[in-house]
């Protein structure tokens, strides 16, 4: 099967899982309690005016009406417009999509550049006192939860030695390299939060696939044929050691984006996990939707990519 084709087929997938994610999220968000009117709708407005209004959101329509106009929107390209701030939902979206793709993109590259060491120191020194402390580190990693690991960073290193902002995303009034390192300053604790919660499973994943290939004939063919032991771990193991790593690059990435709502919302972070958190407690439908939609997406690239990158990786799959 060629790499198109097998790219087509991953990508028919990921259109009907997108369909899948927007069908549920139009249906749960009118689950929520609450009526999504008092968000556009003053209570000073008169009947005519606030009716008027329901019937410009389209919030008067039976719930199967509003669904098909909603996927109407979306093919056209258009994602509504925000109930709370009456300006279209992809301005809001393009407005916080930066920082938490800053985000998101530097705790995953984190976790890959201390992750990958950590998980070759585990394995190379499989049972001894290196590997059993690569493991308590990276059980402790995996039972972390986002809101507590962010709000002990933020007590400490935050209020208590101040090294850190403890919110937002930079200070105001400062400019050119100082709004630059403003913006690293603010970033440092939600990126290491999250990458925390990340790097467990990440290194605990690597030291076994590791250990894996360091068992394989390839390698104990190798180490017969005297090659050094350093070129057969990186050289050999170790690349055949991150297929299934890269694999889980790509099941990381949605679970970042979950995080980064969490993330987000602890450390003031103005991304899109804040505006989702904003946009539930006001019932902007149109934001909610928008969000979900594009963390959605995100999620199905990223997976289609890692299977093209799996295909190159390793021929087998593209026949399998």
């Amino acid at each position: 099967m060629s790499i198109a084709l097998f790219a087509l087929r991953r990508l028919g997938r990921g259109v009907f899982t997108i369909l899948f994610a927007v069908t549920v999220t139009f249906l749960l968000l009118r689950l929520l309690p609450g009526d999504p009117a008092l968000a556009i709708a003053s209570p000073n407005m008169t009947d005519e005016t606030r009716a008027a209004l329901l019937t410009q959101y389209g919030l008067d329509q039976p719930l199967i009406v509003q669904y098909v106009l909603y996927l109407g929107q979306l093919i056209q390209g258009n994602l509504g417009t925000s109930f709370t701030q009456s300006i279209p939902v992809a301005d809001v979206l393009l407005q916080r999509l930066p920082w938490t793709l800053l985000l998101t993109l530097s705790a995953l590259v984190l976790t890959i550049v201390i992750g990958v060491p950590l998980g070759v120191i585990a394995a190379s020194h499989k049972n001894r006192f290196l590997d059993k402390l690569v493991q308590v580190f990276g059980v402790t990693g995996q039972s972390l939860f986002v809101p507590s690991i962010g709000i002990v960073l933020l007590f400490v290193f935050g209020l208590n030695l101040r090294w850190f902002p403890i919110g937002g995303a930079y200070d105001e009034g400062v400019y050119g390299l100082e709004w630059y390192g403003s913006v690293l300053s603010h970033l440092v604790l939600p990126v290491v939060s999250l990458t925390l919660i990340q790097l467990g499973s990440y290194v605990l994943t690597m030291r076994a696939t590791l250990i894996d290939a360091l068992g394989e004939d390839y390698t104990t063919l190798a180490k017969a044929k005297g090659v050094p032991g350093r070129t057969i771990l990186w050289k050999h193991a170790v690349r055949n050691a991150m297929l299934p790593a890269t694999t889980l690059i790509g099941l990381q990435l949605g679970f970042l984006v979950g995080g980064a709502v969490l993330t987000e919302t602890v450390f003031a972070y103005p991304g899109i996990g804040r505006g989702i958190y904003e946009a539930v407690t006001q019932l902007d439908f149109p934001v909610l939707q928008g969000a979900f939609l594009l963390l959605a997406a995100t999620v199905v690239v990223a997976n289609l990519l890692t299977d093209i990158a799996y295909g190159f990786l390793d021929p087998r799959v593209k026949t399998a």
